[in-house]
C-alpha cells in the first residue's frame, strides 16, 4: 500500500503511507476500530479502491482487476477471519464448515464430511463436536470454526479482523497458539488488525502501530509489552 486515502465515514479518510507485507510472513496491525479495519480489508482485496494511492495485493494492483470473474478468482486467495462472516447459529459445526464446499448439508455427504474432519482437527475442534450446533458452543469454539472457514479453500494470505473481541484472557492465548500454528505449518501469509494487545504479544509476527491522522505505521517492540500470561 503506498500513500492509500479512501473515504469510509470515519472523522477523517482511512490514510496509510506504506505498508509492505512479504510472502509468508506475519504482520500485525494495531489501532484500527472495526469501520477503518473493514475499509482496509476491502481495499487489499480489491473490493473497493482507493481514491488515492496504490494497493497491489498477491502482485497485481487492484485497479487492474478487470471484471467481477476476475475478482472472483482472486478474493478466494484470502482466507477472512470476521465476524462478519456469518456462522449459521442453527446448524452444526459440520454443516457451517461443509457449506464452504457444497451446499448440500442435511446430511453432509460422506465426500465432504471427510474435508471437514481434518479441517477442524487443523484449528483443534475435536471430531465429537461437529454435531454441536453453533448457538451452543463457548466463544473459543466459535472463534476456531471461523479460523477453519477462513482456511478451507487453502488461501494464500490470512487475514483476521479483530479475531479475539469476544474472547477471555485465557482463550485469547489458547486462540493465539492456534493461529501460530495453523500459520506456521501452511506457510501463510498473515495481516492482523487488532485491538487486543494480549493477542497481538503471543502471536508471531511484526507490530506495526496505526497513526490514523497521518497515515503512517510505527513498528513497536515486543519489549514493550506487559507480561499479560
Amino acid at each position: 500500500m503506498r500513500r492509500i486515502e479512501k473515504q469510509y465515514g470515519g472523522l477523517r479518510p482511512l490514510r496509510v503511507q506504506t505498508l509492505e507485507v512479504g510472502a509468508g510472513t506475519s504482520t500485525l496491525l494495531l489501532g484500527f476500530d472495526r469501520p477503518a479495519a473493514e475499509t482496509f480489508i476491502n481495499l487489499i482485496t480489491g473490493a473497493t479502491l482507493p481514491d488515492a494511492g496504490e494497493v497491489v495485493s498477491l502482485g497485481q494492483p487492484t485497479r487492474e482487476i478487470a471484471d467481477g470473474t476476475e475478482w472472483l478468482a482472486f478474493v478466494e486467495r484470502f482466507g477472512i477471519v470476521s465476524d462478519r462472516v456469518v456462522l449459521l447459529d442453527a446448524m452444526t459445526f459440520a454443516q457451517n464448515l461443509a457449506i464452504a464446499f457444497d451446499l448440500e448439508l442435511d446430511p453432509v455427504p460422506p465426500h465432504i464430511t471427510s474435508r471437514v474432519v481434518p479441517l477442524a482437527a487443523e484449528v483443534g475442534i475435536d471430531g465429537s463436536t461437529l454435531d454441536t450446533r453453533v448457538a451452543e458452543a463457548p466463544p473459543l469454539q466459535q472463534a476456531r470454526l471461523r479460523l477453519a472457514r477462513a482456511l478451507a479453500l487453502d488461501p494464500e494470505v490470512l487475514v483476521l479482523e479483530h479475531p479475539t473481541a469476544s474472547l477471555s484472557a485465557e482463550d485469547v492465548k489458547r486462540y493465539a497458539d492456534v493461529v501460530n500454528q495453523v500459520c506456521a505449518r501452511r506457510k501463510l501469509t498473515v495481516v492482523c488488525l487488532t485491538a487486543d494487545e494480549r493477542f497481538a504479544e503471543h502471536t508471531n509476527g511484526r507490530l506495526l502501530v496505526w497513526q490514523p491522522a497521518t497515515g503512517e505505521l510505527r513498528e513497536r517492540s515486543r519489549r514493550k509489552f506487559w507480561p499479560f500470561f
